[in-house]
């Protein structure tokens, strides 16, 4: 079995990657909690964020929940980004999984505040299920805003 990775130009599974990134760009700018978590995400799956890993769907659910609670989200933008930022991983089932990288982008605006560009990159682990590509593992970052 060849187990190097190899950078995707699949056609089908440029779309699988297209769609995951809608889905998502779409529940994020909804402020769909329960969307984003099964949707989006493995019952088993791992969210790594600036506070530390969550773990669980339903956790990666709460932390979505309380997200949207605190402040306003738009314009999120989830960058697929090129071919070669999609890397098929090999697997022993047959099965699709990929590891993927790219950038994010998105407005905060807390109630009464002022919307504050925000924006960063991102990581994912990703496997099919049911059809759509899902998260196991994502780990993401703010890149500090530049000082004035």
């Amino acid at each position: 079995m060849n187990t190097e990775q190899k950078d995707t130009h699949d056609p089908q599974i440029r779309r699988l990657i297209a769609a995951h990134q809608k889905i998502y760009d779409e529940a994020m700018n909804a402020g769909d909690a329960a969307a984003l978590a099964n949707k989006m995400f493995t019952e088993d799956a791992v969210l790594v964020t600036d506070a530390g890993p969550i773990y669980g769907r339903a956790a990666i659910e709460k932390h979505f929940a309380d997200m949207f609670k605190q402040a306003h989200i738009s314009n999120f933008s989830g960058d697929v980004g090129t071919e070669y930022t999609a890397h098929i991983i090999p697997t022993t089932t047959g099965g699709i999984e990929l590891w993927r990288h790219g950038a994010w982008t998105l407005t905060w605006q807390v109630e009464g505040g002022e919307p504050i560009p925000v924006k960063g990159y991102w990581s994912a682990i990703d496997v099919l299920e049911d059809g759509i590509l899902k998260d196991k593992l994502q780990t993401y970052n703010v890149t500090p805003a530049p000082a004035k």
